[in-house]
């Protein structure tokens, strides 16, 4: 076979180099030690959990040891794609402050774009010319009936299936039948010809898994698909090259994959990048543990979190935990310092299936938000409200200083930080008394059986009189109406003498409270109600009277 002249034949069009492409993407210049990782996501659905924290781990590598981490979209396969797919990856990451170095957006091609697989087919197609001028590739006229039948027959042999070997027909056919099959317009594909033994082993060696024994790769698999677009195998390969990439992180699902690309890189003449598989993340389940599903649960898509309103720190610093064992730890020790301080170490990633645990990521964002000051927690909120609660934005925005008002209330107790909200969408389900309009307001009056509607309607009619709002010293003026009451005003003498009282001034404000919010605990009282306004408090107070006494 004259492979020269079989090559010009499929691709007569093409006349650059590999030599051509090395130049259009010298190697960079950056340090010996620098990572040159990427996220490469395919724009086919919504974005896993899973793809935040390879992407997460990714962008670490490189930013610890000065390198580059960039974002390739692959999307060869047009018929899964989903409309703004790429828009919706990249808004995703920054959301979450994973910016990238370099990609398909404003400001980020370089010398190594483009960034879209599908704009990158002549690069492609150069490369497999040049793997077919040396034998190592040829054109595949079989049909899908045709496959079929081969596979049938290696399920007898009960033999590997697959296209190779003495299966792999069209390996043998001569220059006149592949020119007489073109010319008779008939559909093909590119093959590479594997030069793999069957029987041999080669040996890899995961930084996370150490080493392992894999069977060389025989396969003769499709290069490049009827269209001229390659399949991802291969495109992976050459982007990875001429990109320069050096360290791939991606799941454990591709280790079976490895001697494959193993193979690509080195019958092309390039340097393989650093693979390393990582764990996937998974969901307790029984007994047992499996993997997030996108089908069975939400907290799979990243979307999920977004909605929800976790700040972003906090899903990355939960996701961390997950990465390195000792990260907490250093946490510990380091409260002071940022994520971006520690060193992530491949060594100490987890080597069976790390389990995601809402309640511990619940706890961390806890943690985070009580270290968000005030005005922090205001900005935060205003951006997650403005796309998925309308009329909290509204509120925020609109009053800013009350809005304020209510984050001191459920932040801090006096001088220290709570740690009861977990993530935004918290805030109308605890302080919905706060934050819901009145006209929507639904309160579940959590009402002590301990008092009689008699005289639960006593202290608020008393109450109504005057709520002393303008008050310097509301509590000064509730234990006043309270002992006027026949409740005692100080805490301590009633635990002394009960008998000699109807209550303290701690079941006067219960009430009042109970009637306000529905919560028999709550935040600053006085401060919810001057949030609330004095006309829509005296309408609670109403409310809450009609209510008890139906």
């Amino acid at each position: 076979m004259d492979y020269e002249k079989l090559a010009e034949l499929i691709f007569p069009d093409i006349k650059g180099t590999v030599e051509d492409l090395e130049q259009r993407f010298p190697e960079r210049d950056l340090p010996a030690e620098a990572k040159v990782t990427r996220f490469a996501p395919s724009p086919t659905g919504y974005m896993h959990i899973g793809g935040l924290y390879a992407a997460m781990i990714s962008r670490k590598l490189a930013r610890q040891s000065g390198g580059v981490f960039y974002l390739r979209i692959e999307d060869t396969d047009k018929k899964r794609e989903v409309e703004d797919g790429v828009s919706e990856i990249i808004n995703a990451l920054k959301k979450f402050g994973l910016e990238f170095d370099e990609g398909p957006f404003a400001g980020g091609e370089t010398v190594y774009a483009p960034y879209k697989q599908s704009e990158r087919k002549e690069i492609y197609q150069i490369c497999v010319k040049a793997l077919m001028k040396k034998g190592l590739a040829y054109p595949c006229f079989e049909t899908a009936e045709e496959l079929d039948a081969i596979r049938k027959r290696q399920e007898e042999a009960k033999v590997d299936i697959g296209y190779y070997g003495e299966y792999a027909a069209a390996r043998n056919l001569t220059y006149e039948e592949i020119e007489a099959n073109i010319k008779a317009g008939m559909p093909y594909v590119v093959r590479l010809k594997s030069p793999g033994t069957p029987g041999q082993y080669i040996r890899y060696t995961d930084p996370i898994r150490g080493n392992i024994d894999m069977p060389e790769n025989i396969m003769d698999v499709v290069l490049l698909k009827s269209d001229g677009i390659p399949t991802y195998h291969f495109a992976h390969a050459v982007d990875d090259h001429f990109m320069r990439t050096n360290l791939v992180i991606r799941g454990d699902e591709w280790l079976a994959s490895y001697p494959l690309h193993k193979q690509l890189f080195e019958l092309c003449g390039f340097e393989p990048p650093e693979y390393v598989h990582i764990s996937p993340i998974m969901k307790a389940e029984g007994n047992g543990k499996r993997k997030l599903s996108k089908r069975k649960d939400p907290e799979a898509a990243v979307g999920f979190y977004l909605e929800e309103g976790y700040p972003s720190e906090s899903v990355l610093e939960y996701l961390m935990t997950i990465a390195n064992s000792n990260y907490e730890e250093w946490h510990a020790a380091h409260p002071d310092k940022a994520m971006d301080d520690f060193v992530l170490s491949l060594s100490k990633m987890p080597v069976s299936g790390a389990l995601f645990d809402m309640i511990k990521l619940n706890d961390v964002s806890k943690e985070m938000i009580s270290s968000f000051t005030t005005e922090q927690c205001y900005e935060k909120i205003l951006v997650w409200a403005k796309e998925y609660n309308q009329k909290l934005y509204q509120f925020a925005a609109a009053r800013k200083d009350d809005f304020i008002k209510t984050i001191e209330l459920w932040k801090m107790a006096g001088s220290k930080a709570r740690k009861d909200v977990a993530k935004w969408s918290d805030l109308t389900e605890m302080f919905g008394y706060l934050y819901v309009p009145e006209g929507e307001l639904e309160l579940d009056y959590e009402i002590d059986e301990k008092y009689s509607s008699s005289q639960m309607a006593e202290i608020i009619r008393e109450y109504q009189k005057d709520m002393f709002l303008d008050s310097d010293n509301w509590f000064g003026q509730m234990k006043e109406m309270g002992e006027k009451l026949g409740y005692c005003p100080n805490v301590k003498e009633y635990k002394k003498h009960p008998e000699g009282f109807r209550g303290s001034i701690t079941d006067v404000c219960t009430v009042v409270r109970v009637a306000v919010t529905g919560k028999k605990n709550s935040p600053d009282l006085f401060t919810i109600m001057s949030v609330i306004g004095k006309d829509r408090t005296e309408a609670r107070l109403k409310r809450f009277l009609e209510q008890i006494q139906e």
